[in-house]
């Protein structure tokens, strides 16, 4: 029997769980896999779809539709986001129910013209406030631009207060239902706003700001587990959407003949003697995730990398350029380098890191392996770097 989970009277997930998928994006490891999330609400006169799963797991989405009714007593299909792995499916489902109506936004419509090549005359445009009756269960369409793409939409149920959420208030796991069943799991909702949703935390502010007001009961998101308590995840959105940060550094770092390192090092004794919650990745071995949901409410960045070249190592390049991209809401930054026969890493690291608007409270470049006065300056850049953090 295909697993199928009644939320709630008339609610169900009809997801699937993707055990072995390890990369997202070809950029975000996924070490515990992820869910494609889709959901049926059934009605007293009509029954919709809302999302469904990634190319390839099509035959597994009928078949748990079929043990509620099948493809063919479905009404609407609601596209609350157009990437693939929730839209991916809708050929597959439009073709085989000629009635149905695939509900989207203005913007939803072009993409899924564009990537999906679906007839116009198959589409129901919805705007905010808009509504269906479904019978006895009403879904209300909340726009919800740029989390993470300009045609997202939020869908909820009036009568039993159930928010779909679509990207905003995932997580990558592939494991439980609901989020009681997954252990810190506020530790993968982290991850997944770092990698995610950082880059539009102002979005993510207006969005909660159209949810003010709203009795949500339950949130049923589009990767992870449903939130049936949704305090808690609501209350960390509005941290991480205000860009809240702690008395905390991230230091990422690459070494190539443990020059770099030994600043590093320094950088990392001084700054926990100074009392600042320290988190040190070395990119060689890191997993992605992890340094975003340190991103997420770090107060200073700290980036060590070797000049290659005239430039920056490719890792501390990668990282650099990771960071202008996530946008992250740190204030400060410092960068820590080394070079043999000629620098340039340092000029490279300020010049991508410029567009962030964090200030560069300052560098340490040395020319082969640091000496006692090098390790003296890069403690008084720890020291200042550590004054700004306290001071906020």
């Amino acid at each position: 029997m295909p697993e199928v989970r009644e939320l709630l009277d008339g609610v169900f997930w009809v997801g699937v769980r993707d055990y072995d998928r390890r990369m997202f994006d070809s950029l975000i490891p996924l070490p515990y896999g992820t869910t494609y999330n889709a959901y049926v609400v059934k009605g007293e006169k009509q029954t919709a779809l809302i999302d469904t799963v990634n190319p390839g797991f099509e035959r597994q989405l009928e078949e748990k539709l079929e043990h509620i009714g099948g493809i063919e007593k479905l009404d609407y299909l609601v596209m609350n986001h157009a990437e693939p792995d929730h839209a991916g499916s809708i050929p597959y489902i439009l073709e085989r129910n000629a009635r149905l109506k695939l509900v989207l936004t203005e913007k939803g419509a072009k993409m899924a013209k564009a990537l999906f090549h679906v007839d116009e005359r198959r589409m129901m445009v919805v705007k905010q406030d808009d509504q269906i009756d479904l019978g006895g269960k009403t879904l209300r369409f909340i726009e919800a631009p740029w989390l993470h793409w300009p045609e997202t939409m939020f869908t909820y149920i009036v009568e039993d207060k159930v928010l779909f959420s679509c990207d905003f208030f995932g997580a990558h796991c592939a494991h439980g239902i609901f989020a009681d069943e997954v252990q810190d799991l506020l530790t993968f909702a982290k991850k997944y706003y770092g990698e995610i949703m950082m880059p539009f935390s102002s979005s993510g502010k207006k969005a909660l700001e159209k949810l003010e007001g709203l009795e949500i009961r339950m949130i049923a998101p589009s990767h992870g587990p449903v939130h049936a308590d949704p305090e808690a995840i609501i209350n960390a959105y509005i941290g991480w959407t205000s860009m809240e940060t702690k008395q905390k550094v991230t230091i990422c770092y690459v070494t190539m003949w443990q020059a770099t390192r030994a600043l590093v090092d320094k950088m990392v004794e001084v700054l926990l003697a100074e009392g600042i919650d320290t988190k040190v990745y070395n990119l060689v071995a890191s997993d992605i995730a992890n340094i975003a949901g340190d991103l997420v409410d770090s107060r200073a960045i700290v980036l060590g990398a070797p000049t290659v070249l005239g430039g920056l190592h490719p890792q501390g390049l990668y990282a650099a350029s990771l960071v202008r991209v996530l946008r992250p809401p740190a204030k400060y930054a410092a960068v820590l380098s080394s070079y043999g026969w000629g620098g340039g890493a340092v000029k490279q690291a300020l010049e991508i890191l410029g567009p962030t608007k964090m200030e560069a409270v300052g560098a340490v470049d040395v020319h082969g392996y640091p000496t006692g006065e090098d390790l003296r300056k890069v403690e008084e850049l720890a020291k200042l770097l550590a004054e700004k953090v306290k001071a906020g």
